[in-house]
């Protein structure tokens, strides 16, 4: 029997030991007649007399050598053992001990980690329950390559990591333990011995579960979920997404409906979406954060859905509710930044680690956060895991990408001198645009049917190009463009609208370079913009007439749709994450009007392929004006895969239109199957009483309604009476 030296036991007692293993458990040995023998080591400090109980019924007493370290030979056959060790002052106490058990993480896993290739991440590292050598446990693992030594502190130990110091895993930077007995419900960190050999505690990167805020510890969790969405998944697995309807209700889970959990919002969100006629569900970050006024964008636990609202299996639970009502549901996802909690990611085994190392690259100024170094193999597999454990875990439908732009430039919020260029000298960065095609490339392999959409502000080309053809991959891009210029042309007072025309009708020149999403999200309702209706001009009636021009125009545009939550009632006050939305004015029966009028819209416009079926088809569109031209007019057609078409035609002005002719695409009759000025919707009545007949070919003389939108549909059925008939 070889005792390791004096140093070495001194460093296991302390848990500074970077290979406990190596000294502590259980190890094959030769005695003096050259026979096997078996040494057992534990560490019991403070303990009378410490004995090692094997499952035969063997008991081998253990002597102690030094620091608390005691020792002990079996000859003959290994087994496994239960230490039982007695004290003066207090109960006896029998426990499995940790270090007998191998590692629960194998030699491919941690190659998969080092090459940064291991796409089910989650299943290795973090904390997981598990089955080990006849006993219950849960084996903790955290990559912490810098780290002298890591230990797992919490509840079950007092928050004293001496006793549980872990091994390293060698190069791959990975250190495990098994923790016999620690079951679901724990609640842990990590305690991470720096290079200065300073202490630093460490929620767990891997958690699936957190405490609730602004507790910041992690929670062992073990999903019991079983799912039955199976034709929800069957039928998006043979989805296109950009060629059918998506209209999208964003919202902030804490402040929809404050006070709801994930299963108590589960029937009046299904109550409410389906109501209102949206396609999906965009949920503002649900990822663990600890500042409930970053709105969930600064991400803490990226594996674990905020504890705020309930278990992971709730989370699964509403999502898979969702899906039973037909209704998607896309995330957002943030993946551009972390921020600087001392108890998180940030330096996390003493050194820049996730973080990029040069501030150049690693810090957004403005922001006081860390920026991700997506050339580092381990961090880039971190984010390409988390974006398919989504997928994979939750069922959810889509990412919405955060902050794209400020991935994409190496010089984006810095002045000269403040960044430094890509290898060409450039401003792109070139890793993070590696990292973006690797996710989306792998993420619709595995789930086809998705939908990965891009916050994405500048002219960046090809964000929705396929990988294969040099594009960064996404599915949607949101169109920051539109949005930008079509909220400051609504703003505008109808007398002055005539001469800013080409806001709302420039986004037709680019409208097919990529697959667009059209935003009007919870961005535009905060920090003193007000209110989508506050920003409409006029008194009251006029504000709520806007509206629904401009979500009729929105809807009949070439793109799929987003609205943030309120808007579709007309909220008055400025959204904020501390208050509920303002319910109550929907007591008033033009407020109630409006939020009918967008359950018919988005009904309307699922009913009608022709305004989204070939969403990104230049050959699908046509621009409308002849003969008539009016400045405060826009007029377009859609059509669907079959050739159908629908008509759109707005009027801005705050006067009805007499008389306005038209080339439609057909001639025949079309219907008025929309009309924002409808009485039903608040409106004054102006229209057409359901028909427009063209006349002389194609050609339509129509009345349009003041500040209003009609859609037309053609009815290639319907009879035109001749000239010559009565």
């Amino acid at each position: 029997m070889n005792t390791p030296d004096a140093a070495v036991l001194d460093a296991v007692a302390a848990g500074t030991h970077h290979d406990p293993h190596a000294v502590l458990g259980i190890h094959a040995g030769i005695d003096a007649s050259g026979a096997p023998e078996w040494v057992v080591r534990a560490r019991r400090p403070l303990a009378r007399s410490v004995t090692a109980v094997f499952d035969d019924g063997t008991r081998i007493p253990l002597e102690h050598v030094r620091a608390g370290i005691w020792e002990g030979v079996r000859a003959g056959t290994n087994g496994p053992y239960r230490l039982a060790a007695t004290y003066v002052d207090g109960p006896d106490f029998v426990a499995d001990d940790p270090y007998r058990h191998a590692p629960t993480i194998g030699e491919l896993d941690l190659h998969l980690i080092a090459e940064g290739r291991h796409e089910q991440l989650w299943r290795v590292l973090g904390a997981h329950v598990r089955e080990d050598a006849g006993a219950t446990g849960t084996a903790f693992t955290v990559w912490a390559p810098n780290a002298r030594a890591v230990r797992v502190v919490g509840g079950f130990n007092g928050w004293d990591g001496t006793a549980h110091a872990m091994r390293s895993m060698g190069g791959s930077g990975v250190w495990e333990l098994f923790v016999p007995a620690v079951g679901a419900g724990t609640v842990y960190k990590y305690e991470i011995l720096t290079r200065r050999g300073e202490w630093i505690l460490k929620a767990d990167p891997m958690a699936r579960f957190a405490e609730v805020p602004p507790a910041t510890a992690s929670v062992v969790t073990d999903s019991a979920y079983a799912w039955q969405d199976t034709a929800w998944m069957t039928r998006r697995a043979a989805s296109r997404p950009v060629s059918e309807p998506m209209s999208i209700y964003e919202l902030h889970f804490g402040s929809w409906r404050p006070g709801l959990s994930y299963r108590d919002a589960a029937d009046e969100l299904i109550e409410y979406v389906t109501g209102q006629g949206f396609t999906h569900i965009e949920f503002l970050p649900l990822a663990e954060h600890p500042f409930g006024g970053s709105w969930g964008y600064q991400v803490t636990g990226y594996y674990a859905p905020t504890s705020r609202f309930g278990q992971p299996d709730d989370l699964r639970y509403l999502i898979d509710r969702l899906h039973q009502a037909d209704i998607g549901v896309i995330m957002d996802w943030v993946p551009g930044h972390f921020p600087k909690d001392a108890f998180a990611l940030a330096r996390f085994d003493g050194e820049a680690l996730y973080e990029h190392p040069d501030p150049r690259r690693g810090e957004h100024k403005d922001w006081g956060t860390y920026i991700f170094d997506y050339g580092r193999n381990e961090v880039r597999n971190f984010l390409v895991a988390n974006a398919l454990y989504w997928f994979e875990e939750f069922h959810v439908d889509g990412l919405r990408v955060d902050a794209v732009a400020s991935m994409l430039y190496l010089d984006y919020s810095r002045e000269d001198g403040e960044w430094s260029p890509n290898i060409h000298g450039g401003r792109e960065n070139l890793e993070a645009i590696r990292f973006l095609q690797e996710v989306n490339a792998t993420a619709y392999k595995r789930y086809p049917g998705i939908a990965i959409v891009a916050e994405e502000s500048t002219s960046f080309p090809g964000v929705t190009a396929p990988t294969d053809r040099a594009g960064l991959g996404f599915g949607f891009k949101w169109n920051m463009g539109w949005m930008n210029d079509s909220l400051q042309y609504i703003a505008r007072d109808p007398m002055y609208r005539s001469h800013h025309e080409g806001e709302l009708s420039f986004s037709f020149v680019y409208a097919f370079t990529e697959n667009f999403i059209l935003p009007i999200s919870h961005d535009e309702v905060v920090h003193g913009k007000g209110s989508l209706f506050t920003r409409m001009p006029g008194d009251h009636w006029q504000k709520l007439a806007n509206m629904r021009a401009f979500l009729a125009y929105m809807w009949g545009h070439p793109g799929k749709q987003l609205l943030f939550m309120g808007q579709e009632f007309g909220q008055l006050s400025e959204w904020s994450e501390g208050r509920g939305l303002d319910w109550w004015i929907l007591e008033q029966p033009s407020h109630a009007q409006l939020q009918s009028f967008v359950a018919v819209l988005n009904r309307t416009y699922r009913a009608e392929p022709a305004l989204w079926a070939r969403d990104g088809e230049a050959a699908a569109f046509t621009r409308l004006g002849a003969p008539s031209w009016n400045p405060n007019v826009i007029a377009f057609a859609r059509r669907d895969t079959h050739g159908h078409a629908v008509v759109v035609v707005c009027n801005f002005s705050g006067e009805p239109v007499h008389g306005y002719e038209l080339d439609l695409p057909e001639p025949g009759v079309w219907h008025e199957i929309l009309n924002t000025d409808a009485v039903a919707y608040g409106g004054s009545g102006v229209g057409n009483l359901g028909l427009v007949h063209t006349h002389d070919g194609r050609r339509a003389s129509m009345i349009l309604p003041p500040l209003g939108v009609l859609w037309l549909r053609h009815d290639p059925e319907a009879h035109i009476p001749s000239p010559t008939q009565g």
